[in-house]
């Protein structure tokens, strides 16, 4: 494997994409998630599926502007309120054997400029400062698949990755083994960091 220099670039969890979700709100209508809470609380408000019509229907508001006020009124999702400690564990919990893999993956990207590391729940996605441009997930008992937004033609380890038509995720590298983490994967990561800044 690569060395890779250390780095002190902490990952993000879902509060990042929480502040996204109410700066967009605000972007999207002026006004913060207690307004539009307080509004819907008034209006009688009483699930997601009611706010959800009711933002769309009567103010044009959708997509995830309303998460931003749907979390604050009928609560969080237990994952989204873990740090990014708990996650990445919680993800390897069971295949302890595939952590060092994702383990040197993160380490690439906590030491590569303009990357952003954003733990969830079932997988870590990585941000250049425009987009989404990969995603390391653990997908068997003996593999960590990297999924890329890469243009580029599936040829030696980049593998075609059957998915919806508007998903530009198509490419991937399938991991098993921390020696598959080497100079080849850290151009691949690169170069789908580069078309995607």
């Amino acid at each position: 494997m690569p060395a890779i220099p250390e780095s002190t670039k902490k990952p993000n969890t879902w509060q990042s994409m929480v502040d996204s979700n109410k700066a967009l709100l605000v972007r999207k209508t002026g006004e913060d998630t207690a307004y539009w809470v307080g509004k819907a609380r008034a209006a009688g408000i009483k699930n997601d599926g009611e706010l959800r019509t009711w933002m769309r229907d009567t103010f044009g508001v959708t997509g995830y502007a309303q998460y931003a006020v749907s979390w604050e009124m009928f609560g969080y999702p237990d994952f989204m309120l873990r740090d990014a400690d708990e996650l990445i564990n919680g993800q390897y919990a069971n295949h302890p054997h595939l952590r060092p893999i994702a383990d040197a993956i993160l380490a690439w990207a906590s030491a590569t400029e303009g990357v952003e590391i954003q733990m969830r729940k079932g997988y870590v996605s990585l941000h250049s400062p425009r987009r989404k441009f990969a995603q390391v997930t653990r997908t068997t008992n003996t593999a960590v698949d990297v999924t890329l937004r890469l243009d580029t033609p599936a040829a030696g380890r980049i593998e075609s990755v059957k998915t919806r038509p508007d998903d530009p995720f198509t490419r991937r590298v399938r991991l098993t083994s921390t020696e598959h983490v080497d100079d080849g994967l850290l151009e691949i990561l690169a170069l789908a960091l580069e078309q995607n800044s």
